[in-house]
């Protein structure tokens, strides 16, 4: 047996800040943190419409409050931002052809954006 020392490349926690892509990858993975907090304020609030009329109103007059108004924003920015890169890449994951040829990619991407588009708009009709 040797007695060499196996080497070891240090590792700094902030690793991954020397690089842009990392970078992007990081605060893209951190949006899920505000996006945490959105769907634990929705439950809240369909627990308190079971609980009656004056459980809503205080949801209701909670979810007035700027700060939660303000990480509500950021939960949207942080899905639109989750849609883009999914869309992005979704031509180069799964490509698609039709009668044999590949479709454009930039005609996938903005199918999915036309779909999301129509069906926020059924929503907003709806509601």
């Amino acid at each position: 047996m040797s007695n060499r020392k196996p080497y070891v490349r240090e590792m700094k926690r902030t690793w991954w800040s020397n690089h842009p892509f990392y970078r992007f990858y990081m605060l893209r993975e951190a949006t899920v943190l505000p996006l945490i907090l959105f769907t634990l304020f929705l439950t809240v609030g369909l627990a308190s419409l079971v609980k009656g009329p004056e459980a809503w109103g205080t949801w209701l007059s909670f979810m007035a409050n700027p700060i939660v108004v303000a990480i509500n924003i950021v939960a949207l920015a942080g899905s639109l931002l989750h849609a883009h890169t999914f869309f992005g890449m979704m031509p180069q994951v799964m490509p698609l052809r039709l009668k044999g040829k590949l479709i454009d990619k930039k005609v996938i991407v903005l199918s999915q954006w036309a779909a999301v588009a129509f069906i926020s708009l059924i929503v907003l009709i709806i509601v």
